[in-house]
């Protein structure tokens, strides 16, 4: 990544991401979201931080963000939307990334933003297919309008990506099973790769 600069996301939560640049003056960003905030999930995960700089290499700027307090998916979610609205406020085209609980995030937040954002492209990796609060990211597929990238892994036993999986592949969206576990350890620029070349060429 070129530079990185400190993002304040407005809401009433403190919500503090990382915005990535490109150096290129794009008008395209994505929103990067963490992992489970009580499993030490953060907007420095290393497969969010490999997707943000495979983003940057193609020209895409990225804005990875820590959650506030935890709220059982209900303000995570709503911390998603405020940074989906700050990014929107600054950039022409917004995409949306999330992995394993923040997975679950971008398919909801993609879902619940059409009135206020509209993404150009949504992928999640290892998504949770629901939320503590009971929120259904698999269910939210049939909201989201925008083009659709599930990456899975084949050995995951944390996660329940399966009824994510399963919807996404009824709806026709892009599904992409990989050989690896829940962390896809070792793996981290292969999954920059799959992700970027998705979003990228949404974007275009």
């Amino acid at each position: 990544m070129t530079g990185s600069e400190t993002a304040l996301i407005p809401g009433g939560r403190d919500v503090r991401g990382t915005l990535d640049g490109s150096g290129t003056g794009t008008e395209n960003v994505v929103v990067a979201c963490p992992p489970h905030p009580q499993h030490r999930g953060h907007r420095g995960d290393e497969r969010l931080v490999a997707v943000a700089d495979a983003l940057n290499e193609d020209g895409i700027d990225c804005l990875r963000f820590d959650y506030g307090e935890w709220d059982e998916g209900r303000g995570e979610l709503i911390d998603a939307q405020n940074a989906l609205d700050w990014a929107a406020e600054r950039y022409d085209s917004v995409g949306v990334f999330g992995f394993s609980f923040g997975g679950a995030i971008a398919l909801l937040a993609a879902a619940a933003a059409r009135d206020t954002v509209d993404p150009v492209a949504v992928s999640a990796l290892a998504p949770a297919a629901r939320l503590p609060a009971g929120l259904d990211a698999a269910a939210a597929l049939y909201e989201i309008r925008a083009p659709v990238q599930v990456v899975y892994a084949t050995r995951d036993k944390t996660a329940e990506w399966e009824p994510v999986v399963d919807r996404a592949r009824e709806l026709g969206c892009g599904v992409v099973g990989m050989e690896a576990d829940h962390f896809f350890i070792g793996q981290s620029a292969k999954v920059a790769e799959t992700v970027s070349g998705f979003l990228t060429s949404e974007f275009e």
